[in-house]
């Protein structure tokens, strides 16, 4: 047998085995082909793909305040995309992602090829357009039907969309590590910014996370991290995307990589959690991956405003009663960087280790090695160390008394300004100052009083702190807060702004406790004889007690109800002129708001729309307003509002562009007389011109008016007032309802709070006051004897009163009170 003979005898075997081979494969791609093709999902979807977007939550001026969901997404468009960070994907993915038609055979064979060769997949030749395959439509599984479905949807995606929606796809699609889903939401995960901001480094860093986002995270696994970017850099680099004067500063940047949560505008976690709980009940479990856009009526620069207030005002009281030490001592040198990674920043209070004690000052150690000078004049000048409540140590003399080497203590920082005698330039520097995580609370409030709308809303020190939202969900005492509305029912059943009621002393026997009530003043003295209005503004208590007897609970109780509280939770005895029972300071706040809007009550909302993906609305509030209809040109109650007008028009519009057409608001009913408004309005001025108020003078505007209150101990301070602009609540106390101590009065610890907020947010507001209504009088009494005296008498003062109620020359006014039989009562409140 010739050559020529053995090698066709050779040859045609496999001529015949490699045509059965390949009709066999054939045959068998074509029943895979049948067989699967018509299970494949529609192509068609992606070109209306609603991406797990989490729920974003924004104030009315677009600040971002919160954001909840399990997927962390920012979807971006194609031309969004950084083109560096296209071309670092395709070196790192897919390098001829442009030339195929979305599968790549070399990659294939090479895949198969490691397949044969190591006994496993290693690879799995994927292309761009085979990831988005399965990301949109199949699972992760390793298998060749999988594989095989991912080839069809490849081939079926490439011919209904182009090039640039598939990487915009894939590059919203893509899960980065660290619950992100996108490039968007990687570059503010890992470095706080948007990706347009990242450098060529941080690009390539973010490319490599594709092929194995736990190995390859810049977090978890640095070094690993940094491999893959190099690598990355390197093959931009020969495919010719970058030349060596990019590369080379590429590669010489570090690792740069922290976490970053999501990046809110705005501290105002507080209303963020409000507005994520009414979203739920509204829209349902959906609305944490379905990209939903909550906008609220919180004002940006008035929420700041309340936080810097509060903050404070818990600032005064912890320096007025002294400093309670480090939060931890004696820890060894060699754990103090891990205590400081394992200590939570609250709030600005940042934690620090003591490194060094001199004689008037501190060398701190800070989060990130840095160090720190805590200098004596920044808070260990005149501090005292707390003892109790009432008593605090003599001041120090040494920081050596109260510190030592291995203590954690708070610090805050303060920007100050330092002129350069030399280049005699200013700069701008932080100064650390002493400061402790504090235990009182401080919360605060403020609405629309036209609409309802919430402003601003603080509820406690810091939502990392606690998540307890004292503004909703903390019932307390509201003390003297809560007179006005008891006065106010009075003024509308007979008495009048001069009645005569008697301060003396009362007991009443409380047959349920077998005991007896003593209630007394807040400074333990009696004032005989006293006017109405000089009662409330100076927060008598004896009087109030007399002034409900006199109405009766049941008539109270239904005039108190129209401020909007609950008078079938609230006590039917005579402590309600006291405010024992607990209410929210939202209620208050509430309650204030029909003094400011001129008798109208108001409902307070935090929701003003809720916005879908499409930038649709879904949700509008429509909620009571004070001006029925339209506001412009119109009075309520002898309030002009041509200048608030546009505040109103500004928060019933949706700040988002869409093409939502905002109804006119339904009409607030009024529940109070016009009148009677009018006559509170100036007693509760009188409370800030002379009474318990007169801190708030300090503001130098003559339409502002409010109340304080203090409960008993004290344990709870308060102040509630309002301008026709805005009604706000102040409340400072302990969660545990501990003392406050000696001269912790609303108007020492609760009152600075809200001047501090209201000195912003009437800044730019003009002064508005309330024009007199129809139906009053004024005339001159006897301040001593509240008997009406004639125009000359030059010991008289001028008093308003309701016409009907005008008293006849040489009488008082209608109700004069000084009986001290009574109802009983349970304790002490004042």
């Amino acid at each position: 047998m010739n050559r020529a003979t053995s090698k066709k005898d050779i040859l045609i075997p496999l001529t015949w085995a490699f045509t059965a081979f390949a009709g066999f494969a054939l045959i068998l791609t074509a029943s895979l082909y049948l067989y699967l093709s018509p299970k494949l999902p529609s192509v068609e979807t992606l070109k209306e793909v609603t991406l797990r977007t989490p729920l974003r939550i924004f104030s009315q001026d677009s600040k971002l305040i919160g954001e909840f969901g399990e997927i962390r997404r920012a979807p971006v468009t194609y031309e969004e995309i950084p083109p560096l960070f296209i071309k670092a994907i395709l070196a790192a993915e897919d390098d001829r992602f442009y030339s195929h038609k979305g599968v790549d055979l070399k990659g294939l064979l090479r895949a198969a090829s490691q397949l044969i060769t190591t006994g496993r997949i290693q690879s799995g030749g994927s292309t761009i357009t085979m990831q988005v395959a399965r990301n949109f439509f199949l699972n992760s599984k390793q298998s060749f039907t999988r594989k095989f479905n991912e080839i069809l949807l490849s081939f079926r995606i490439e011919e209904e969309i182009s090039k640039d929606e598939i990487l915009t796809l894939y590059a919203n699609k893509i899960y980065l590590g660290n619950r992100s889903y996108g490039i968007a939401a990687a570059a503010g995960v890992y470095y706080g910014k948007p990706i347009s901001e990242l450098s060529l480094a941080q690009l390539a860093m973010i490319a490599g996370l594709p092929k194995a986002p736990s190995a390859y995270n810049p977090l978890a696994n640095p070094e690993r991290a940094l491999i893959r970017r190099d690598w990355i850099l390197g093959r931009m680099l020969k495919l010719g995307y970058i030349d060596e004067a990019d590369y080379q500063p590429a590669l010489a940047e570090g690792v740069t990589a922290s976490y970053h949560g999501y990046a809110v505008s705005l501290e105002a976690e507080y209303a963020a959690d409000m507005a994520r709980r009414e979203a739920l009940d509204r829209v349902g479990p959906d609305v944490y991956s379905e990209g939903y856009r909550v906008y609220t009526t919180i004002d940006g620069s008035l929420q700041e405003s309340a936080v810097k207030a509060v903050r404070t005002g818990i600032y005064e009281y912890d320096r007025r009663h002294g400093y309670r030490g480090p939060e931890q001592s004696g820890i060894a040198a060699g754990a103090w960087e891990q205590t400081l990674t394992d200590t939570q920043a609250i709030g600005p209070l940042t934690p620090a280790i003591v490194s060094a004690v001199d004689e008037t000052s501190l060398t701190l150690l800070l989060q990130g090695n840095q160090v720190a000078t805590l200098a004596w004049e920044n808070g260990l000048k005149g501090l005292r160390a707390f003892i109790t409540e009432d008593r605090r140590g003599a001041p120090i003399k040494t920081a050596g008394e109260i510190f030592a080497v291995g203590d954690l203590i708070r610090v805050r920082a303060k920007a100050v300004t330092l002129r350069n005698p030399d280049t005699d330039t200013e700069e701008t520097v932080n100064q650390w100052h002493l400061s402790q995580l504090p235990k009182a609370q401080g919360a605060l409030v403020a609405l629309d009083p036209l609409n309802g709308a919430i402003k601003a809303l603080v509820g406690g020190y810091s939502f990392q702190q606690s998540h307890y939202n004292r503004i909703t969900q903390a019932e307390r005492q509201p003390g003297s807060n809560f007179k006005p509305f008891i006065y106010a029912t009075a003024l509308e059943n007979g008495f009048s702004a001069a009645s005569i009621i008697n301060d003396a002393p009362v007991v009443f026997q409380d047959n349920l406790m077998e005991n007896v009530w003593r209630p007394g003043n807040a400074d333990g003295k009696f004032y005989g004889p006293t006017r109405l209005r000089k009662a409330l503004y100076l927060s008598r208590n004896l009087i109030s007690i007399r002034i409900l007897r006199s109405l009766g609970v049941n008539k109270a109780l239904a005039g108190v109800e129209r401020f909007g509280f609950d008078p079938t939770v609230l006590p039917r005895d005579l402590s309600l002129a006291l405010g024992s029972y607990g209410v929210t300071p939202l209620k208050v706040a509430a309650g204030y708001a029909v003094f400011a809007n001129g008798g109208f009550r108001v409902e307070p909302h935090l929701i003003s729309h809720i916005n879908n993906t499409r930038e649709e609305t879904i949700y509008a509030a429509s909620p009571l307003t004070a001006c029925p209809e339209d506001c412009a040109g119109q009075t309520l109650a002898g309030l002009q509002l041509d200048d608030l007008s546009e505040e109103l028009a500004l928060d019933e519009t949706p700040d988002s562009g869409t093409d939502f057409e905002p109804q006119p608001p339904p009409p607030a009913p009024r529940v109070i007389d016009e009148r009677v408004v009018y006559i509170m309005d100036s007693i509760l001025k009188d409370v800030i011109k002379k009474g318990t108020g007169t801190r708030a003078l300090s503001l130098k505007r003559a339409d502002i008016a409010g109340k304080t209150g203090t409960t008993n101990g004290p344990r709870d301070a308060w102040f509630s007032g309002y301008s026709p602009h805005i009604a706000t609540t102040a409340w400072l106390g302990f969660d545990q309802n501990l003392l406050l101590g000696r001269g912790e009065y609303g108007g020492s610890a609760a009152l600075p709070i809200w001047v501090d907020f209201m000195a912003d947010a009437l800044a730019d507001k003009p002064e508005i006051l309330l024009s007199q209504p129809q139906g009053l009088a004024t005339v001159k009494i006897d301040p001593a004897t509240g008997q009406r005296v004639p125009p000359g008498n030059s010991d008289g003062i001028f008093e308003i009163f309701r016409r009907e109620n005008v008293p006849p020359l040489g009488q008082a006014g209608p109700v004069t009170t000084g009986a001290d039989e009574g109802a009983t009562l349970p304790e002490e409140i004042f």
